[in-house]
């Protein structure tokens, strides 16, 4: 294990079509895809694309769709580590104009509780806030051991308050702050004051602003993706999430500068595709982003 990623395991139905039906209507999509899905399983395969395969602790039923994802885990060589729950949790996802709507079923009421794995070799905990126990225990072992432990903040969760002093790389998103009543700048003094060593805050179109190992705040901002090139946004978060993981598992001595950068670029090659597995770039894919956007003063 170099890696371990904990979350909450969806199955992404995503559509492409100018408008839902309602009533009685039927309509045609234009376009669809079906993949894995959820936060930090997206992350591990965006990992595993990239030449570093996670371990996953993941939920998984015993059902068609649960057996559809092991299939997936399987081809990218994702070692998983189920914790069992009843039904398979659904994401239908609608793209449109550079948003992205999203309806969920989840089922996250455990039958079990969450595997104790031998952490040895692991050199990064990657976390989305789901499966809280299992979270909060990893983050103090990891902590313990001097493992990076990295946080994707997509929203508020149970125990985050906790979860966050045990955090050394937090990213989260404009929704939390939000849902917290900070402004983007008050939410970076919040990661900081929770002794995160590199914070950020994403923003869509807008990039990011974030603070460095020495506490410097700066703005990276988005690579210009034409509009026309722009299909599904969805999961773009999360591969840069996997992206900067990998980037840090292949050269830790380079800053987080660098591998926020290489993350930029593959989360630049998800939005101008459709569905999560066809927007997991790969090292030469990520190449191609950065030669081809050239970002403008």
């Amino acid at each position: 294990m170099q890696a371990l990623f904990i979350g909450h395991t969806y199955i992404d139905v995503t559509l492409l079509c100018g408008a839902m039906p309602t009533g009685d209507e039927k309509k045609v999509a234009e376009d669809y895809a079906v993949s894995f899905g959820g936060n930090a399983v997206t992350a591990a395969f965006a990992c595993a694309k990239l030449g570093f395969a996670p371990d996953l602790l993941a939920t998984v039923a015993d059902d068609w769709l649960g057996r559809m994802f092991l299939d997936m885990a399987c081809t990218y060589k994702v070692p998983v580590h189920p914790r069992r729950v009843k039904r398979s949790s659904l994401s239908f996802v609608l793209p449109k104009d550079g948003k992205r709507a999203i309806l969920r079923a989840r089922d996250d009421r455990f039958l079990e509780p969450f595997a104790k794995l031998d952490l040895g070799e692991c050199r990064v905990l990657h976390l989305d806030g789901h499966q809280g126990d299992a979270a909060i225990y990893y983050a103090k072992a990891c902590r313990e051991r001097g493992i990076l432990t990295s946080l994707d903040g997509g929203g508020l969760r149970g125990n985050l308050a906790d979860l966050l002093n045990y955090i050394d790389v937090a990213i989260v998103a404009e929704r939390l702050c939000e849902q917290m009543a900070l402004s983007t700048s008050a939410m970076l003094d919040h990661l900081k004051a929770k002794g995160c060593k590199i914070g950020g805050v994403t923003q869509g179109e807008r990039g990011m602003l974030w603070y460095d190992e020495s506490g410097t705040v700066s703005r990276q901002p988005a690579l210009p993706v034409p509009q026309d090139e722009i299909i599904d946004t969805s999961g773009a978060g999360d591969v840069f999430h996997g992206a900067y993981v990998a980037s840090y598992l292949a050269a830790p001595e380079r800053s987080f500068a660098a591998h926020f950068e290489f993350a930029r670029a593959a989360a630049a090659y998800k939005i101008r595709r459709l569905g999560n597995e066809a927007g997991l770039p790969t090292l030469a894919d990520v190449a191609a982003i950065e030669r081809a956007y050239v970002l403008v003063p």
